[in-house]
């Protein structure tokens, strides 16, 4: 491979994994240029002023080219938005997908030739392989599933550091280089959210209480607006003599319907919307799916809109996104319906 062909442009974040990706590339013998995209104006662990500073240090003592990037706007207007309609809406969506797709991976890509560079690389935890991605080495830190709705044309153009490595091991390699991201905690699942969910939402949205309901339609209380609500949940319902689970946002009754009975909760059937697969499929196949980030993946049938699981899954919540597996390859997703 030419320098040229070496020359790689890789996301940091200012956190251990993007730093220690960066490092290893730089091991590897490739010739990497440092991207942060500034996501929030405001400071906090992980994209913003705070996380910034850790980055161009990780940058100096690995004598790599650091450039930021200013996409709080495109942030706001894809990801942010997309958050709050889907609440809206009823749906649970799923951010850091959006993000990947429409805005961290889209904006890496398009700075290729500006850098005269020929791949993007992130601190990802999953393997690409052939224009296609596999499961992590360190399933339990995979993170495969953030990434099916990805453009094809970009995964020949990825390179995943991380791939063979534990969060263990990239925590050891951070310490042994002297990173100054070594020690820096996980961060939050949702960046953009400093407070709790529900207060989050309740700052942003318009909230309409109505009624809480049982499956026979008997009126138990009142919510303080379904948005702030989600499939499957348990407490902080309001509701005496429970527990109650949180069964259907009824939105066009404004009505949250609860149940005592945990099994109702479970489904084994999944229909899907806007699904991107990475190859094409031969209908029905056999496959796995999970319906959550931290869920297990589940055996069952891949169809063109619909899954059907071989066991019951529990709380299926619309907006959530369902990603397919054959074996550790990733074969694509979709937005549960």
């Amino acid at each position: 491979m030419s320098q040229k062909n070496r020359k790689v442009v890789v996301g940091v974040s200012g956190g251990v994994d993007s730093s220690v990706s960066l490092a290893l590339l730089k091991e590897r013998g490739f010739s990497p240029v440092a991207v942060f995209l500034k996501f929030q104006k405001r400071n906090n662990d992980c994209c913003g002023s705070e996380a910034e500073r850790r980055a161009r240090k990780v940058c100096q003592k690995l004598k790599t080219p650091f450039y930021l990037i200013d996409v709080r706007e495109k942030f706001r207007n894809i990801v942010i938005e997309y958050f709050l309609k889907s609440y809206q809406q009823g749906e649970t969506p799923n951010p850091c997908i959006v993000c990947n797709k429409r805005v961290k991976f889209k904006v890496l890509f398009d700075k290729l030739r500006d850098f005269n560079a020929s791949f993007i690389a992130t601190g990802h935890y999953a393997k690409t392989e052939d224009g296609k991605i596999f499961v992590a080495e360190d399933e339990e830190k995979d993170q495969s599933y953030f990434l099916w709705a990805l453009e094809k044309k970009l995964l020949k153009k990825s390179l995943f550091p991380l791939a063979e490595l534990t969060k263990m091991e990239v925590r050891e390699k951070a310490h042994e280089l002297n990173l100054p991201t070594a020690s820096v905690r996980e961060s939050q699942e949702v960046c953009f959210v400093d407070r709790n969910l529900k207060s989050y939402l309740e700052g942003r949205l318009n909230l309409y209480p109505g009624d809480i309901e049982n499956t026979e339609g008997k009126k138990l209380g009142t919510h303080v607006g379904l948005p702030v609500y989600t499939i499957g949940q348990r407490k902080g319902i309001g509701l005496s003599g429970g527990p109650y689970y949180v069964l259907e946002k009824d939105i066009k009754r404004n009505v949250l319907v609860v149940t005592k009975n945990r099994s109702e909760l479970e489904k084994k059937e999944v229909c899907f919307r806007e699904e991107n697969f990475f190859e094409d499929i031969d209908f029905p196949l056999s496959a796995e799916a999970k319906i959550r980030y931290n869920a297990p993946r589940g055996r069952g049938v891949l169809n063109q809109k619909k899954f059907e699981f071989s066991a019951p899954q529990t709380a299926i919540a619309g907006g959530q996104s369902i990603v397919f597996y054959k074996g550790n390859q990733l074969l694509g997703g979709g937005i549960i319906n």
